[in-house]
């Protein structure tokens, strides 16, 4: 079976770079995974980060559209809990219509960002609903199905495109799994937040298991994972780098991951809860491209997915693009 490709990228900001320069960069690299054939391309939500450029997906992603031609574009994805199901639908409706059948949504469920950052993006919200719940408004409002008995009835997010947007919703756990399920939408896990292999194939299990199928749909896994390929295995633990995965654990029950120890720490403060922060070694599928393509393809086997959405954290731009390079060679071999 073959193994599709996709990217996505969070704009990172390293030292000495500017934000220009980082989104310079995302707009470079989507037209490489254009043109080494690509299925799709994601920017991410990040907010009052440093480190992360891309805190407005929907405006990026028009960006992208208009410099590129044939790859999907997407969210990987929008923090679906700050905003209006139906203002979200309004600007991807507006892509869809510009770029017909090449936009993405993916539907994120953590902050984005520190809590001071969410206090912010939900300052005026009246009507607390869960994700779940938002999802759905947002689905019934892409596809213009309010429901006869709804109160908004009549009401549609124009533009209508040809082509709506495709809907996924994003996660790291198997309760996000079910979620997907629940509602009938491709589903992506993300293997380089959660960090535990074990955790991912149970996710995809329960998902497919679990799958509402009553709307006609049928279930759609892809892994997210983080990869690096370099010309030697040594080249490629030194690009890793001291990449750590960082988890802060709540007082209150909730686990978040954070892109450093530092970032953590603010994140517990600001909450003004107990916490405890743990780190260990971030699960990175890295090596040459033998390597690699191994890798995937014993993923796949262990899955049943056949299409990864790959993010790499290569401080150097031309080794970044160099990585994306030598994986597309790899994976043509397994289809040659």
């Amino acid at each position: 079976m073959a193994i599709t490709i996709s990217v996505l990228d969070q704009s990172p900001i390293y030292p000495g770079e500017t934000s220009a320069q980082a989104l310079a960069h995302t707009v470079q690299l989507a037209q490489k995974a254009e043109e080494l054939g690509f299925r799709r391309f994601w920017v991410s939500e990040h907010h009052d980060s440093e480190h992360v450029a891309g805190s407005s997906p929907e405006v990026l992603i028009s960006y992208l559209l208009a410099r590129t031609h044939t790859i999907r574009i997407g969210s990987g994805g929008v923090m679906l809990q700050h905003y209006s199901p139906y203002k979200v639908a309004e600007n991807f409706n507006v892509l869809s219509s510009l770029a017909p059948g090449r936009v993405d949504l993916g539907i994120g469920r953590a902050p984005g960002g520190l809590p001071r950052s969410t206090q912010a993006l939900q300052r005026g919200v009246t009507e607390p609903t869960t994700l779940t719940e938002k999802i759905i408004e947002l689905e019934k409002y892409v596809h213009n199905r309010l429901e006869k008995d709804h109160p908004l009835i009549g009401l549609k997010a124009g533009p209508i495109p040809q082509a709506p947007p495709e809907l996924y919703v994003l996660g790291a756990s198997v309760g996000s799994a079910e979620i997907a399920a629940e509602l009938g939408l491709p589903y992506v896990f993300s293997l380089f937040i959660n960090g535990d292999e074990e955790v991912a194939l149970e996710a995809i299990r329960v998902y497919r298991s679990g799958f509402n199928s009553s709307h006609g749909t049928y279930p759609q896994a892809i892994l997210g994972l983080a990869v690096i390929v370099a010309e030697t295995e040594e080249e490629a633990v030194e690009l890793v780098g001291p990449q750590r995965l960082v988890k802060v654990h709540l007082g209150g029950g909730k686990t978040l991951t954070l892109g450093t120890l530092e970032q953590a720490e603010e994140f517990a403060k600001q909450t003004n809860e107990s916490y405890t922060i743990e780190e260990k070694e971030l699960e990175i599928t890295k090596g040459t491209k033998e390597t690699v393509r191994r890798k995937l393809i014993a993923l796949q086997e262990a899955s049943g997915v056949d299409e990864f959405i790959v993010t790499s954290n290569i401080q150097s731009f031309n080794k970044r693009i160099r990585s994306f390079e030598l994986l597309s060679e790899a994976l043509a071999e397994v289809t040659a």
